[in-house]
Parts: structure tokens; C-alpha cells; sequence
């Protein structure tokens, strides 16, 4: 496995390349452009400018996320496929940078969603938080309000102003968009993008969603196992794969973990560890990485990931705020390297047993 970290860049985080660079067996850094808009080409030059900041600290940028998909391709109007192509440009150019993986999500209007993002644990630690029964006394207009209202200045992935800005536009784009018709939707972007990701060797992870169960009545299609099977055998490609995102999926208790990476272990191209506890019906907060601290079993997913021979890029998904460090929801400094140092510790435990059979 390469170990990576998710990074915001130096005018976007808290942290810095450096930073990471001190974590123990670190690979490198996961990375993003937050200049950039759903749909915009990202240029060779800006690229290879986020690439050379992250290698002088002598690491890899192993991948991005997010470039964002336009909503008119998820919602298929007439203007997708000049967005598809501003799309294959940019894969393109990160392939000229060699940047070869791309995580990416498929979901109406809302990319991700929390009602806290600074639920105060009883440690003192601060914590992401999900629940149902807020979402549904709220009118979806209002959720960039409660969002950005706990952003603390940081312009979060997912929530552009200059998007969300435009909400109503949004939800009349998706007028009459099922859950059929953006798998269809899905299919149509794949089959443009696939055959590039093939030529060029860059790999597609489709993120799922988060939560993963529909809000506001938008359909959802990368909640379970049947969606992702559904996704994968849309183009038979094992550039066509999936981001497996253990808290996201791991939110529905129906959502067998285990189960769900030895069927499709070999279209996953890229992990997000991390644990979330239950307390509720539809309702979960994000924990420290051990399986001790949530509801999850962290060892038997890495042991499942293990099983199905997965290689690729695996980074500590959100973690809390601690010790007073100012940082952007989910993912200051200290909660991920302890994360990461445990997924370390758990992968050289199990392999290291595995030899020994």
C-alpha cells in the first residue's frame, strides 16, 4: 500500500507539506486545486505548481480529489458534453504531470453532508457529526447556510458559494432526474472519460455517498454494495473503480464492510480508513481511527483489503480537532497521523501474521 494524506495546499490548510512529511513511512499527499470550480480545466502549469510544492518536501502527490463533476453531466443536459471534454482535458493533463488517480463523486448538489461540524466529544475533542432529524426539519436551501456557518473560514470542498449560490437553478436542473436516470447519467460520463483514463493510466475512484441513504428526496447511487457492483459493471475497466470510503459507506449498519471489499476488492483504486460511531437511527458521529472508538472493526477491513491484494493508495480519512489546533473540520494534523499510524500498525501486524502461517 502507499500511504498518503489529504492536503488543501499551502493558501488552503492549516497544515503544511512539511508537516506531513514528518508522519512515519509516509508516501506522500493526496491533493487538491480549491481554485477551481466543477467543470473547469485544470492547466498543466497549476498542477505541476501544487506537484513541485509537495515534492520539494521529497514526497509524492499520489492523486486528487476532487475534480468535480459539473452538474449538468449528473443531471445530463444539453451542456455535458463540452463539460465531459473540459473533463478529458484535465485528465490529460494530470497524466502529463504524471498524476494518475482521481477521486471523484456523482451525487446532486450536495457532494457530502454533516448537521455538526464541531460536535464537542466529552474529551474535549471535536467531531464531525450526522443526524437525520435535522435534516429533515430544514428546507435544502438552508443547509450551505448551517455548513458554511461552522466552516470556520475554510472554503470546504463541495460547498462553493459561486455554486450554491445558484441553488434554485441547481434543483430545477435535477427536475425529473431519478435514481435511474443519473445511473444512466453516470454510464454516459464513463464511457466518454474511461477509454482516456486507459490511454493515459489514470485510474477513476468513485466516492460514495455521505451519508449513504438519500436527502432531500435528490437520489443517491453509491450508498451500498448493489450500487457499486451496478457502477463497476457499467465499463469493465479497472480504470472504472471505486474510492472506498469506510465511514461513508460504514454510516448504514447495513452495509457489510468486509463483505463489501471482497466483492469489489479488485475495482478499488484508492481507501479512506477511517471509524464512525452509531447513535442512532440515521444518526453518527466520526471517532478516532481505532476499532475501540466506533462502531466499525478497523482490523477487519484492513485484513479484508489485505486478502484482495489491494496495492494502492490508502490515506486516515477525517479525523477530530485536538489539543487547540485551528484547523479545517475533519482534518487537522494530529487525530489523522495517530490514524495513520495505526493503519500502519495494523497492516505490518497482519501481514507479519500472515507470513508466519
Amino acid at each position: 500500500m502507499k500511504w498518503g494524506f489529504r492536503w488543501y495546499g499551502e493558501q488552503g490548510d492549516s497544515i503544511t507539506a512539511n508537516d506531513i512529511r514528518q508522519i512515519p513511512g509516509i508516501n506522500g499527499i493526496v491533493g487538491t486545486l480549491l481554485n477551481k470550480l466543477p467543470g473547469d480545466v485544470w492547466e498543466v502549469a497549476e498542477i505541476q505548481e501544487l506537484k513541485d510544492s509537495i515534492e520539494k518536501e521529497k514526497i509524492e502527490l499520489l492523486g486528487i480529489e476532487s475534480v468535480a463533476i459539473h452538474d449538468a453531466i449528473k443531471a445530463g443536459t444539453s451542456e455535458r458534453d463540452h463539460y465531459i471534454d473540459n473533463y478529458i482535458q484535465t485528465i490529460r493533463n494530470l497524466a502529463a504531470c504524471d498524476v494518475h488517480l482521481i477521486c471523484y463523486s456523482f451525487k446532486p448538489i450536495f457532494g457530502w453532508a454533516k448537521t455538526t461540524l464541531n460536535y464537542e466529544n466529552e474529551d474535549g475533542s471535536l467531531a464531525l457529526l450526522y443526524d437525520q432529524a435535522v435534516v429533515d426539519n430544514m428546507e435544502p436551501g438552508d443547509m450551505y447556510k448551517l455548513i458554511s456557518s461552522q466552516s470556520k473560514g475554510f472554503q470546504l470542498s463541495g460547498w462553493e458559494e459561486e455554486r450554491l449560490n445558484k441553488f434554485n437553478s441547481l434543483v430545477e436542473m435535477y427536475e425529473g432526474v431519478t435514481e435511474d436516470v443519473l445511473f444512466e447519467n453516470l454510464k454516459y460520463f464513463l464511457e466518454r472519460i474511461i477509454p482516456v483514463c486507459e490511454e493515459t493510466d489514470v485510474k477513476m475512484g468513485i466516492h460514495p455517498d455521505d451519508p449513504p441513504w438519500e436527502i432531500f428526496g435528490f437520489p443517491r447511487i453509491t450508498k451500498n454494495l448493489s450500487d457499486l457492483k451496478r457502477i463497476t459493471s457499467m465499463v469493465d475497466s479497472p480504470y472504472n473503480g471505486i474510492t472506498l470510503c469506510t465511514g461513508a459507506l460504514g454510516a448504514d449498519p447495513n452495509n457489510d464492510m468486509v463483505k463489501i471489499i471482497h466483492e469489489v476488492g479488485d475495482r478499488i483504486n484508492f481507501v479512506h480508513f477511517r471509524n464512525v460511531e452509531f447513535l442512532g437511527e440515521r444518526k453518527f458521529k466520526e471517532t478516532a481511527h481505532l476499532s475501540t472508538e466506533g462502531s466499525l472493526d478497523m482490523y477487519a477491513i484492513m485484513e479484508a483489503l489485505i486478502e484482495v491484494g489491494f496495492d494502492g493508495v490508502i490515506r486516515p480519512d477525517h479525523g477530530r480537532t485536538l489539543w487547540g489546533e485551528v484547523a479545517r473540520p475533519g482534518y487537522g494534523l494530529y487525530d489523522r497521523a495517530m490514524g495513520i499510524t495505526y493503519m500502519q500498525g495494523l497492516h505490518e501486524a497482519i501481514t507479519k501474521a500472515n507470513a508466519r502461517k
